[in-house]
């Protein structure tokens, strides 16, 4: 018949046992927490946006070459689509006279149903687009095609899509990421909410109808939050299932 195990040598097992049920009753409980604050701010659960950090989406602004055939265009139309967040269709309906490039810098855009709103522009912003506003035909899309055609919404994709490619040699993060314009569009309403923008302000901002439609980025904020604290609770060792040291004395 075996020796029965000594306290001394069941003593790590029983720490072993009892930190996992600490661990998986502190899991639980905190993912309850977040379920329920989501749940009580929210409603119902939302696709989450995805977007871009501020950081990638400046690296792809940045890998534009405005030396090239087209490159203060796609410089400017860039920037326009991540400082207003704006829809590709209301992007390429600009025309020069709705853009005011002196303080207050701004630009009049015409959203879903013909709503019409204003949107302040960055001083960088206002000075790309000085560079390719075409002189005496203010009434004349902005952006156009290397023929002088109106850029197409396929154009503008293929736009975008080349320069995160090029970005992505430099930040790895984009490598496997698919930017869209509407993801610009993302990327501008999460970075005011990281910013401490109001959620009206930002539905404003955006041309939403409701504050409804808004919320979704306050879902992807609370996504990003929850990854840090996660972080935090692993550093902390609340998510390590290996017990800690057994100190002899």
């Amino acid at each position: 018949m075996p020796p029965r195990p000594t306290a001394c040598a069941s003593a790590p097992a029983h720490r072993r046992r009892v930190f996992s049920l600490i661990t998986e009753r502190n899991d639980r409980y905190r993912r309850r927490i977040v379920a329920t604050w989501e749940r009580s701010i929210l409603g119902p659960a939302r696709r989450t946006a995805i977007y871009l950090e501020p950081e990638e989406a400046r690296a792809v602004i940045a890998a534009v070459d405005r030396r090239c055939r087209n490159g203060e265009r796609d410089h400017a139309l860039l920037l326009f689509l991540y400082n207003t967040g704006a829809r590709v269709s209301e992007a390429l309906g600009i025309r020069s006279c709705e853009l005011r490039l002196d303080r207050p810098r701004q630009v009049r855009l015409l959203g879903k149903g013909r709503k019409e709103r204003v949107c302040p522009l960055w001083s960088e912003t206002a000075s790309a687009l000085r560079r390719i506003i075409p002189v005496g035909q203010a009434e004349d899309l902005l952006f156009r095609n290397a023929l002088g055609a109106p850029l197409t919404r396929d154009g503008v994709a293929y736009i975008l899509a080349k320069y995160v490619r090029l970005a992505a040699q430099h930040t790895p993060a984009l490598r496997k990421r698919r930017v869209t314009p509407h993801v610009m569009r993302h990327s501008c309403a999460v970075a005011l909410l990281q910013a401490g923008v109001d959620v009206t302000v930002i539905r404003d901002f955006l041309g939403h109808a409701s504050v409804a439609t808004t919320s979704r980025y306050i879902t992807t904020n609370l996504q990003m939050k929850r990854k840090v604290l996660e972080a935090f609770w692993k550093r902390a060792g609340l998510d390590d299932q290996a017990p800690p040291p057994c100190q002899h004395r």
